[in-house]
C-alpha cells in the first residue's frame, strides 16, 4: 500500500476535490471522517457522472422503469452534489493490511475499482493500495521472495530448524528442497509458499522421514493356547 493517503472530508467543497485529483495526478480518494474512518470514495468517474447528470437535468422520467428512475433520482441527487460527502461513493470497500495481495487484487476485479482503501482494525484509514501498487509484487527480486520464504514461512510459520529446508527461487518459480519430519509437513510448506507475495509456482523437492498420513498398522492379536489336562 501507499502510507500517504491524499484525501477529503465530507464537507470538503467539489471543486477542491477536483483540484487535488489534478494536483496529485490521480483517479480518486478517499472520504474520512474526524477519526479518519473511511465513509466513502470519489473517482473520477464521480466527477464525471456529476456533469453528465448535470446535463440531463430536466429530462423527464415519468415514463422510465422503476430502476432506471431510481438511478436517474440517484444521479439527480449527485448533479447538485457540492461536497465531497454528497458526491461520494458509499459503502467504502476497504482492505486490511494482513490480507493477501492476490486476495485484494480480486476485490478490485469483483467490484470494477481502481482502489482500496487499508484500514485498521478499528476501520481507520492507514494507506491505500491501488492497482500498480499490486502489480509491483511481481517486480519483486527472487532473492527477496526467498528471502520471505525462509523468513515467513519455514522459521515462523513451521517452526523449523535453519538449513532444514533448501530455498531457491527463479522467476518466481519457488523450489523447496530438504527432509520433513512428517509427511504432512510438506503440503503444509507448499500451500504457504505458493500464498508469498511474487511466488508464480512452487517445486516441491521434499521428503520425509515419517508417513503420517497412513493408518496405523493392525498387528495380529496374538492367540493363546491352552492346554487342557484330562480329569482324573
Amino acid at each position: 500500500m501507499t502510507p500517504d493517503v491524499v484525501q477529503a472530508r465530507p464537507e470538503t467543497p467539489f471543486k477542491d476535490v477536483a483540484q487535488l485529483l489534478a494536483r496529485h495526478r490521480i483517479s480518486g480518494l478517499p472520504v474520512v471522517d474526524a477519526d479518519d474512518k473511511v465513509l466513502g470514495v470519489i473517482s473520477e468517474t464521480d466527477l464525471i457522472r456529476r456533469q453528465a447528470a448535470k446535463a440531463e437535468r430536466g429530462r423527464g422520467d415519468r415514463f422510465r422503469p422503476s430502476t432506471l428512475r431510481r438511478k436517474a433520482r440517484i444521479a439527480a441527487a449527485k448533479a447538485r452534489a457540492m461536497t465531497a460527502g454528497q458526491l461520494m461513493s458509499t459503502p467504502a470497500i476497504t482492505v486490511h493490511p494482513e490480507q493477501r495481495v492476490a486476495d485484494a487484487a480480486r476485490v478490485m476485479e469483483r467490484h470494477q475499482i481502481e482502489r482500496l482503501p487499508v484500514v485498521d482494525e478499528e476501520d481507520r484509514l492507514i494507506g491505500i493500495a491501488t492497482r500498480r501498487d499490486l502489480l509491483r509484487v511481481f517486480l519483486r527480486t527472487d532473492e527477496e521472495i526467498r528471502k520471505e520464504i525462509i523468513d515467513e514461512v519455514l522459521t515462523r510459520a513451521m517452526c523449523l530448524p535453519p538449513h532444514t529446508v533448501i530455498v531457491s527461487v527463479h522467476d518466481g518459480t519457488a523450489t523447496l528442497e530438504g527432509r520433513l519430519e512428517r509427511r504432512s509437513d510438506i503440503p503444509v510448506a507448499v500451500r504457504l509458499t505458493w500464498r508469498m507475495d511474487g511466488v508464480v509456482g512452487v517445486m516441491n523437492s521434499l521428503t520425509f522421514r515419517i508417513d503420517d498420513t497412513r493408518p496405523p498398522e493392525k498387528h495380529p492379536s496374538r492367540r493363546i493356547a491352552h492346554h487342557w489336562l484330562p480329569e482324573r
